[in-house]
């Protein structure tokens, strides 16, 4: 009896962070369908609309007034909050930016890196073990980086900004534990009194979206915050789920989904240079799994 239980959690598991995944993987069609909105104001409609979105969810899992108690709760807290609220609106803002300006192959790369990102963090701000196969895994990282960087004569700044900011991010959050809305809900209400002084800015000066923008793009972009909040929300759910090795080999669904995507839907270039370099970072994400899985086994 207890064996069907746990193959019925583990299926409903797979079901959650593969929805999770598909979502998070076209996202990049979204984001084009709301051209000509710029990047910036979408980042900006995407803090408040989350933000209220975390909200909505945390009055049922907390309470409308206990959820606020908590956030003020401390000073301290509220810098830490603060920080990575900035570090993972960079990441977003970045990630928005890059797809739009047709970049979606090099968002693949970064966010193919990020869990080796996030290991090297680990590693330098907490003293965290790598076993040996997530050293070769970075290695791997490296020399697709490297392969870049040779072939284009240019930094894959844009792959390593994603990386690396949400590495930050992930780092700054490893100081505090939370379930994610609520986490989600603190980093982005902090940041919704700025956001709301740029949309009124904008509005009251006649470069907002009112008057400027056609009415089924605005209602489009009333969408984002149940467009992050749900996979995010499905992703929350899994990890009670699912082993954590299993989680970080799904992890690298969406990344896939938005190459395919990148070379197929929106046409972009995809030669032997980036090729090679993936490769090699696949390689790398092999032996990253194999050593997550030696850990968690």
């Amino acid at each position: 009896m207890r064996d069907s239980y746990e193959k019925s959690q583990y299926r409903i598991g797979m079901i959650s962070i593969l929805f999770c995944g598909f979502l998070w993987g076209l996202l990049p069609i979204y984001w084009d369908a709301l051209k000509p909105i710029n990047s910036f104001t979408i980042i900006i409609y995407r803090i408040v609309l989350m933000s209220i979105m975390c909200y909505i969810i945390c009055c049922f899992t907390i309470g409308p007034i206990k959820v606020f108690k908590q956030m003020f709760a401390s000073k301290k807290q509220l810098v830490i909050y603060l920080i990575a609220g900035i570090l993972i609106t960079i990441n977003w803002s970045t990630y928005i930016w890059a797809v739009n300006a047709g970049y979606v192959i090099q968002t693949c790369m970064g966010y193919f890196i990020e869990p080796l990102m996030v290991c090297v963090s680990g590693k330098i701000f907490f003293n965290e073990k790598l076993n040996k196969f997530k050293r070769i895994a970075i290695g791997f990282a490296l020399v697709g980086l490297a392969i870049m960087i040779i072939g284009y004569r240019e930094l894959p700044v844009i792959a390593l900004g994603l990386a690396l900011s949400f590495a930050s991010y992930a780092a700054i959050k490893k100081t505090y534990k939370l379930p994610v809305m609520q986490a989600l809900f603190y980093e982005t209400a902090i940041l919704v009194p700025i956001a709301l002084i740029v949309i009124l800015h904008a509005e009251f000066t006649g470069t907002g979206l009112a008057g400027n923008i056609e009415t089924k793009k605005i209602i489009l972009l009333s969408l984002c915050g149940i467009l992050t909040a749900a996979p995010m929300g499905l992703f929350s759910f899994a990890t009670s789920k699912l082993p954590l090795v299993t989680l970080g080999l799904t992890e690298y669904l969406s990344p896939s989904i938005s190459l395919l995507l990148g070379i197929y839907y929106f046409k972009e270039a995809f030669d032997v240079i980036q090729f090679s370099a993936f490769v090699s970072i696949w390689i790398g994400l092999a032996f990253f799994s194999y050593g997550e899985y030696k850990d968690y086994r």
